[in-house]
């Protein structure tokens, strides 16, 4: 659906044929098999430029289309930087947390070697050393022994000397923000994210009743609808700073707008524009990374997923069952992509095969969205 009811953020939207590229190139992954179902909507602060579904929601002929507007995708790591970094800023914002506090004032048990060094900082640039995964539900009890396993995990490289994306970072932060929140992590994700930002289907926990507006994915050869796809979330209760987190297109573009409006939403301030800032700013050695979200790596044989040649600024972040999200402060725009690439794949390398695709749809995007007219736009 171009612009049109139930959208009403204003302003003119940009000629149909302009996004024309945007809707070849998320139709070319389902006519290709890389997912069979997507929703892309792209917006600025003001306005919404597209919002539309792309496939169906199974690979059966006769099964819905996907819905911009209601249906609920299982959003993977994109939960690391609507969920965990969203309440970490908020913390920081507020003094609660404090970025250069060391990982094991919070949790002793993360000790041996170089871990004093670690700081809270680290596990948001991925930074601490950690390994970028442990199948926490085979080498665990219950989900405290899990943390306890990755508290003992040696680090594979000195702190703060070089990023390495890694689960196991968000993990341990999810635990350290209900330390010093004072509550469990899906309770803090709706008293600092999801009711603040006016997030109307966003939860660690899909209702039964909900479950039908959910698209599905596969994990363990099981097919899953509204219930956690990524195994060690599923293990940790589908609650986990790094995955189960669920939410609709609308709802992450909301949280796009907060960000690009420097923590401003409806008038609202949600976070400060310092702390904004602050999070935004790599470090010497974070390499792409900022503090949760990631930049465009340019430098690769293959293109960026946030296309050939973004814009100074751009950030985001995917995830694994299909998702992504990308802001682009200097042309005041955002895109939120959203595939069940992770449900039965047709195709072999389907994350290569993804990765052109959203290629392709940022490059369409920067193409069609001229840079706003203000005085020092890079773009």
């Amino acid at each position: 659906m171009l612009l049109g009811a139930g959208l009403p953020l204003g302003s003119a939207p940009l000629a149909a044929q302009t996004l024309d590229a945007v809707n070849r190139a998320a139709t070319r992954g389902v006519t290709r098999r890389v997912y069979p179902g997507a929703v892309v909507v792209v917006g600025r602060l003001d306005t919404t430029l597209l919002s539309r579904g792309y496939g169906r929601l199974t690979w059966r002929a006769g099964a819905a289309r996907p819905s911009p507007e209601s249906t609920l995708w299982d959003v993977a790591s994109l939960t690391k930087v609507v969920a965990t970094t969203g309440v970490a800023a908020r913390f920081v914002d507020r003094g609660i947390l404090d970025l250069e506090t060391p990982v094991a004032h919070y949790l002793p048990a993360f000790s041996g070697g170089q871990k004093p060094l670690v700081t809270v900082r680290m596990l948001l640039d991925h930074t601490s050393g950690l390994p970028p995964f442990l199948a926490l539900w085979e080498v665990s009890s219950s989900p405290g022994d899990a943390i306890a396993r990755i508290c003992v995990e040696p680090l594979r490289r000195p702190p703060g000397t070089a990023a390495e994306y890694s689960d196991l970072n968000a993990i341990l932060l999810g635990v350290i923000l209900e330390q010093a929140g004072g509550a469990p992590l899906d309770v803090l994700v709706r008293r600092e994210v999801i009711e603040p930002l006016g997030l109307a289907h966003t939860s660690f926990d899909v209702q039964p009743s909900a479950r039908g507006l959910a698209a599905p994915t596969t994990s363990q050869g099981r097919i899953r609808v509204g219930t956690v796809n990524d195994p060690n979330a599923a293990f940790l209760g589908g609650v986990a700073g790094h995955a189960g987190l669920f939410s609709t297109a609308p709802d992450l573009a909301r949280v796009a707008r907060a960000w690009l409006g420097q923590g401003t939403l409806d008038g609202v301030t949600w976070l400060s524009a310092g702390t904004v800032r602050r999070f935004l700013q790599p470090s010497a050695a974070s390499g792409t990374r900022l503090l949760g979200w990631d930049t465009p790596d340019t430098t690769g044989p293959e293109p960026s997923s946030f296309g050939r040649h973004p814009d100074p600024g751009t950030y985001g972040h995917t995830g694994w069952t299909g998702t992504q999200m990308w802001l682009d402060p200097e042309r005041d725009v955002f895109v939120i992509f959203l595939t069940n690439r992770a449900f039965e794949p047709r195709v072999r390398e389907t994350f290569q095969a993804l990765r052109r695709i959203r290629a392709n749809l940022a490059d369409a995007v920067v193409a069609a969205v001229p840079c706003p007219a203000v005085a020092g736009s890079e773009c």
